[in-house]
């Protein structure tokens, strides 16, 4: 029974070539512990090329109404590290990630840019392995089920970006962000982050690493802004 056997009847994909799989799944480092020739450095290369035809695509028929520009800010936001290695980690790719001693002992098979870079190299491995129709469906099933709406993603995925446009659009000036606190062991670091404007009480948010709890922050922001607006709005109306 393959070490893969699990993962496979989860993705309900069986591979021909069992040695793909296993190539998609190794580490840099597992490789250069083990004397190995191979790594999924090559897959990724594949995997993101195959990432995006497959969204931009998907994104064209989806969406016949939009422009390049606004097409590409979706495509951007669906493949950067952070949307890939949430894929990666509502498929638990990680707990089949072969790593050497030290990634394990930092927990790399939960490192966003380790689970971007597996995400992308199971595809290219599904791809070379399956064909495009496997790849396509396997892409999608994951976008589908975690991004249903991937036109609404622009202000989930940059909510730093999407707060100071909207606060800029009601004069609001510039949101800034502070580091309050770090806390937590070196190889692990916890960042608290504020983020104020000049009238407005701040909001505040926790991540592992700084521009996530800066994103964070800035999401809670918006939301309450935003809702602020509405309801007076609606208090207008009444």
């Amino acid at each position: 029974m393959s070490e893969f056997s699990k993962l496979e009847a989860k993705l309900g994909i069986k591979f021909k070539d069992p040695d793909l799989c296993k190539e998609a799944f190794t580490h840099k480092s597992f490789a250069a512990e083990h004397d190995l020739k191979y790594d999924n450095q090559r897959l990724e290369l594949l995997g993101d090329a195959v990432v995006q035809i497959i969204l931009t695509e998907e994104l064209f028929k989806r969406y016949p109404s939009l422009q390049e520009g606004a097409l590409t800010k979706i495509r951007s936001a669906l493949v950067n590290q952070d949307s890939l290695a949430r894929f990666a980690r509502d498929l638990g790719l990680g707990d089949n990630l072969r790593l050497g001693r030290g990634e394990k002992e930092m927990n790399g098979n939960d490192r966003a840019s380790t689970l971007c870079d597996l995400f992308e190299a199971l595809t290219g491995a599904i791809y070379l392995d399956q064909g495009l129709k496997t790849a396509r469906k396997f892409f999608l099933d994951t976008l589908d089920r975690l991004v249903p709406d991937p036109a609404a993603v622009l202000n989930d995925l940059n909510p730093k970006g999407s707060l100071q446009e909207f606060t800029q659009h009601l004069g609001k000036g510039v949101p800034q962000y502070k580091v309050l606190s770090v806390s937590g062991p070196d190889h692990k670091p916890v960042y608290e982050v504020e983020v104020s404007l000049h009238g407005i009480a701040p909001e505040t948010a926790s991540a592992t690493n700084r521009k996530q709890a800066e994103g964070l922050a800035a999401g809670k922001l918006l939301a309450r802004l935003k809702q602020e607006l509405n309801e007076k709005e609606e208090g207008k109306t009444e």
